[in-house]
């Protein structure tokens, strides 16, 4: 185990490609390099709030015990080998190309390398502005770092693709926020995260350096990108850039169903967010969904057309991935073999759907005739909308053999935002007698399918509205839930943490917060 200050870190990136050396924090269009050096902003009081131990032990690093590796925490320290900067890349928002954006409040210190040769970028989230800061002031809230620090580890928990957030560590200065654009701005108390990944390279940095035809920069990124992430991928030319492309197709495909299996809704997949290793990324306006509505979105910035809706991800996974693919055909002879590969989209995400609907159902495996029973399920969950967590793990202990419809309805009761209609109930029953008829002929036992159920359905997520309380609570000086919240969010498949296992609250529907947040959540 090392400390912070005492590691000698590595600066790959920075090594490998043009960089503004400046340190000038200015903002300002930075053409022909990938990134620009920016060091943290000091603050007032950095103060440990919270630390990610399982994290810290899988790369090695000693928990801060004096002030100089908290100090590292808060942006008011660097080491002789750290060289920080802030990455320039652009996207797509909401759709639309927005040009350069950048490391606009995220400056990475270094790589830190783990005894067995991984490396991983610490990156500091909220440690002042950066040249990519545009009019912003490049710091976080309390608020916003409770959320992504705890989201963070909770998606590694559930077994999905994520960054990882190794401390908290509160700033001692206040930060203006106007939290939903409406002319309330408002002090809160300043925090800073520390963010943990293999890369946090993002499809945007390949857009930046295609969209200013910096070919050379782009080849090389994507050259070093491969060697890098993908040693494995061998051959040259066409063939290895086509090979990699259709990874990171797969991965994104993936990650979608990984997302969907759980309830996860991002709440603004730009492709500034989408990572280059499919892992899921910066962390805003997100939320899991409570009742079953494919059409929700958390995000306020995207209302009324609702384009980041819960069901949506997925054909928004395969659009920006076909904008990725439009930023690296200039390296391709032609363009015919990577829009079949950006096609491959819809058979990745179709076989892995499959396979995790046959894992949340206990079937035994997932067959193409299983299809309309997944149909069946999908369309009875978005009409009835019961709360998606509670009703999986309701049908885990479905009692073989419970037909009447009565019965039935009365067993799902405890998921239901509200009494259903004669059509919902219909729905419902029809969905049991389905499922039940599938069980009959399920070659596994039922407690192997029982087993398969609580692996792929969890009991506990980190809903909206636990975060909101845990962050008031905090706000105000008690961080009782907060350390509640982090201790369940480690064994989501179990049922240790109970009290949490209920629907949001009626009160919880429209307390700012609590259903929709902005994009400075």
């Amino acid at each position: 185990m090392q400390t912070l200050s005492d590691k000698e870190y590595k600066n790959e990136f920075v090594e490998s490609f043009p960089g503004d050396e400046s340190g000038d924090l200015r903002p300002r269009q930075t053409p022909g390099v990938l990134y620009s050096k920016a060091k943290p902003t000091p603050v007032e009081k950095p103060e440990l709030l919270a630390w990610s131990d399982d994290l810290a032990k899988e790369l090695g690093i000693q928990k801060p015990n004096d002030q100089k590796d908290i100090d590292i925490l808060g942006g008011n320290f660097v080491t002789d080998t750290m060289q920080p900067y802030a990455a320039c890349y652009a996207g797509h928002q909401f759709g639309n190309w927005a040009g350069q954006l950048g490391d606009g409040r995220a400056i990475t210190l270094g790589e830190w390398e783990t005894p067995d040769g991984k490396s991983w970028e610490l990156q500091l989230k909220g440690a002042g502005p950066t040249p990519y800061s545009r009019r912003a002031d490049g710091r976080a809230v309390l608020r916003s770092s409770v959320r992504e620090y705890l989201m963070s580890e909770a998606m590694h928990y559930l077994g999905i693709p994520t960054t990882r957030a190794l401390s908290l560590v509160s700033t001692g200065d206040p930060v203006l926020r106007d939290m939903f654009y409406n002319g309330n701005a408002a002090y809160e108390p300043g925090a800073i995260v520390m963010r943990v990944a293999p890369s946090l390279l993002r499809f945007g940095n390949f857009e930046m350096l295609a969209a200013r035809k910096e070919k050379e920069n782009l080849q090389k990124l994507v050259d070093w990108t491969i060697s890098r992430y993908y040693p494995h991928i061998q051959g040259e030319g066409d063939e290895r850039l086509l090979a990699w492309f259709k990874e990171v197709v797969e991965k994104t495909a993936g990650l979608m169903v990984e997302w969907l299996r759980v309830g996860f809704v991002h709440g603004v997949m730009n492709t500034d967010n989408m990572s280059i290793l499919g892992l899921t990324i910066d962390y805003g306006p997100y939320s899991f969904v409570d009742n079953y509505d494919l059409n929700f979105t958390p995000n306020t910035t995207d209302l009324p057309g609702k384009r980041y809706a819960f069901g949506k991800q997925p054909s928004i996974a395969y659009w920006n991935l076909s904008r990725l693919a439009s930023a690296i055909a200039p390296l391709l002879s032609g363009t015919e073999e990577l829009v079949k590969t950006l096609a491959t989209f819809d058979e990745a995400f179709t076989s892995r759907y499959m396979t995790m609907m046959g894992n949340k159902l206990g079937l035994d495996e997932a067959k193409k005739e299983d299809a309309p029973l997944f149909a069946q399920v999908e369309r009875m969950l978005s009409t009835v909308q019961p709360d998606m967590t509670i009703f999986f793990q309701l049908l885990i202990d479905l009692p073989l053999g419970l037909e009447d419809k009565v019965a039935v309805v009365a067993y799902f009761r405890e998921s239901f935002y509200a009494d259903l209609n004669a059509d919902e109930k219909l729905l419902l029953c029809s969905f049991a007698q389905a499922y039940q008829e599938r069980m009959k002929v399920n070659t596994i036992t039922p407690e192997a399918s029982q087993e398969k159920m609580r692996a792929a359905n969890p009991r506990f997520i980190l809903r909206n509205y636990l975060l909101s309380q845990a962050i008031e609570q905090l706000e105000a000086g008690n961080n009782e839930l907060f350390l509640k919240l982090q201790e369940a969010m480690k064994d989501p498949y179990a049922n240790k943490f109970d009290e949490f296992f209920a629907k949001r609250p009626e009160w919880a529907t429209s307390k700012a917060g609590c259903s929709m947040l902005s994009c400075s959540s």
